[in-house]
């Protein structure tokens, strides 16, 4: 191990290896229980987040409804929204990232899957398991809260009126950007080796990630930056206007994703100069 000297100590350097890229197709996983497990964790982790997130959401609405005798200034507001959202992200993928990895979100499995981190199998399967998991998660609250769920819009993305299809599309790409970016980051082990002596838990800047987004983009479009929430609660509510423009929510994310994976795989790591073999980059950096 290398050591490095810094102010008042020293502290020693983990040895860094690169991680072999993921198969393109793995049929061996499918013979793994490990494999069913982590499915499972992604739909039991999607369904938590959507019961309480679109829970906030409709009871938010309710508490704000003047017709309703609600305050406009009551309820837990954007903010409160956007930390249900950020604080829901910390403690599933805090409690999942070591038996999926936590990924919760098809947008952030698309860009581990472009980076070689997934196999193709466990992609598709993580995509399906999150969607399931977030219909089924919108469906207990549809199912516990039946008259406010329809009255309040079953907490489903829409964009808002006066911004356009291109506004949408932009805040749901540059979103998704924002927080696969900081998957990549916090979860690159080459950092973990490097910067050892600073301790990094990955769940927190992921949901600071989701929160400052959320803080940013509700009044655009809701804030997907996750396709199966979108889905989810499209298909529970199922109304003419939560189909609309769903395709920006799916579209925006998995390019958002991919514009993350390309950016930090062959800009920060430079993984494209690897690739052409025409420079090296500095291990020191």
């Amino acid at each position: 191990m290398a050591k490095h000297d810094v102010e008042g100590g020293s502290f020693s350097a983990k040895d860094y290896h690169d991680p072999p890229p993921a198969p393109l197709i793995d049929a061996e996983e499918l013979t793994q229980w490990s494999f069913y497990r982590a499915l499972i964790a992604e739909f039991i982790a999607t369904l938590l987040f959507l019961y309480i997130t679109v829970l906030t959401v409709i009871g938010y609405k309710s508490q704000t409804d003047v017709t309703a005798g609600g305050d406009l200034c009551g309820g837990v507001g954007i903010l409160g929204i956007a930390w249900a959202f950020g604080g829901m992200i910390f403690i599933l993928v805090y409690c999942t990232a070591g038996i999926s990895g936590g990924h919760i979100n098809p947008a952030v499995t698309f860009g581990l899957f472009l980076a070689r981190k997934v196999s193709l199998i466990r992609a598709i399967m993580y995509m399906v398991a999150q969607c399931l998991g977030a219909i089924c998660g919108v469906g207990l609250v549809k199912a516990f809260q039946k008259a406010y769920y329809h009255r309040y819009g079953g907490g489903a993305n829409e964009l808002s009126e006066g911004y356009s299809t291109g506004v949408g599309l932009g805040a749901e790409i540059i979103g998704t950007f924002v927080l696969v970016y900081t998957v990549f980051s916090a979860t690159d082990p080459k950092r973990n080796a490097r910067d050892s002596h600073v301790p990094v838990l990955a769940p927190l800047p992921i949901g600071f990630a989701v929160f400052m987004v959320h803080l940013a983009t509700i009044p655009v479009t809701g804030t997907g930056i996750n396709p199966a929430r979108s889905f989810g609660a499209a298909v529970i509510y199922n109304k003419e206007k939560a189909w609309d423009d769903h395709w920006i929510f799916w579209v925006g994310p998995f390019i958002g994703a991919a514009i993350a994976a390309f950016y930090h795989q062959f800009i920060l790591r430079a993984g494209a100069a690897k690739a052409l073999g025409s420079f090296r980059s500095n291990p020191t950096i």
